[in-house]
């Protein structure tokens, strides 16, 4: 059994519908999915986005599970960054950090390979990764040939 593909990206958010309104204004859509809780607050929304309509989900920070190493530090942005590729990378940074996400690693050339990457925190406490990458540009080519 491999890996066969993003399915679901969470992020976490103590304001939800705060979270949603940044995501919504970056992206350029709305969630296609919303939960609430009794309150009636929404605790989980959900876009569809990328070519391959992934999906990106916001959830309420009260049920984020507590960090797996004991080494961690709290409140600090950690794990893995899954990176998004974007056609105009320093345009995208530009959006994010205007909108009031800050720098998490900057542009970066990976090799001379046209891999470059970069990172940003957003106001949520989230690690939102972007990068240009060849090999996925290569990929979806591909798949429209076909």
């Amino acid at each position: 059994m491999s890996l066969r593909g993003l399915s679901t990206l969470n992020f976490w958010a103590d304001d939800v519908a705060a979270a949603a309104a940044w995501y919504s204004e970056f992206l350029g859509i709305e969630p296609y999915f919303e939960r609430s809780g009794p309150d009636g607050s929404p605790t989980y929304v959900e876009f569809r986005i990328g070519d391959y309509l992934h999906e990106l989900g916001i959830i309420d920070s009260r049920y984020r599970p507590a960090p797996a190493a004991a080494n961690s530090v709290a409140g600090e942005p950690s794990g893995a960054i899954m990176y998004w590729h974007v056609d105009d990378l320093a345009g995208t940074v530009e959006r994010l950090l205007a909108r009031g996400a800050a720098e998490h690693q900057p542009i970066t050339a990976r090799g001379d390979s046209g891999f470059v990457t970069a990172s940003v925190v957003d106001p949520f406490g989230n690690v939102l990764g972007v990068m240009s990458n060849p090999h996925y540009l290569a990929v979806l080519a591909s798949l429209k040939d076909a």
